[in-house]
């Protein structure tokens, strides 16, 4: 669960004015942070952050626990961030199929035996990688992706990525594993390129 929707209940609990504009400022940089990872755009990201916000001052009373309000404002960022992507010049110009953009089994480096961590951030060690990271990851179609944000960059549960994106928790779970290959599979292929002799000669 993100740290700052919990910390930013607390905060809106209080009834302190103070402490309420702290709790919408880490709430506007939580759907932020989640538009940026979906869009892959700063000013999508932006623009989606302030109408999730304007949206949840209208009905910030409903919500008493981070992770019903985690549920809510994933659900309404989802929704803005699939309509600003289909309108923004920076999506991809045809939505390709994960199975398009699964490398062949000849072009895969490592075995289902090796170990890789769950979290792709956790493979962020420097800018390069971490910009192949969020390639892999913006070459997703839309529903592989945003499971895969949700789960394992933003900490929800299963069911509640399930919710949040209307499907079950068992079509959950087997999105994330297909995104999970796939993104492991482009950056061991990054990585491999990176390691051949070639493309260190020509360093």
């Amino acid at each position: 669960m993100n740290a700052r929707i919990e910390q930013a209940i607390r905060q809106l609990k209080t009834r302190n004015d103070a402490a309420i504009e702290r709790a919408l400022e880490s709430l506007t940089t939580s759907a932020f942070a989640f538009a940026r990872k979906v869009c892959g755009n700063t000013q999508d990201a932006e623009d989606i952050a302030q109408e999730t916000m304007i949206k949840f001052t209208r009905s910030a009373d409903r919500f008493s626990d981070p992770r019903g309000l985690a549920v809510w404002l994933y659900k309404v960022a989802k929704t803005r961030c699939l309509m600003s992507r289909r309108r923004s010049k920076f999506a991809p110009r045809e939505n390709l199929s994960l199975d398009e953009l699964m490398p062949s089994p000849d072009k895969a480096t490592r075995g289902p035996n090796d170990k890789w961590p769950r979290n792709p951030e956790e493979l962020v060690l420097h800018r390069e990688l971490r910009d192949q990271l969020e390639r892999a990851i913006q070459s997703l179609p839309d529903r592989f992706r945003l499971v895969l944000v949700l789960r394992d960059m933003e900490g929800l549960h299963t069911k509640e990525v399930a919710q949040i994106m209307g499907i079950s928790e068992l079509t959950a779970r087997m999105r994330l594993h297909r995104a999970r290959v796939y993104v492991r599979n482009a950056l061991d292929q990054y990585l491999h390129l990176m390691a051949s002799p070639k493309v260190k000669g020509n360093g």
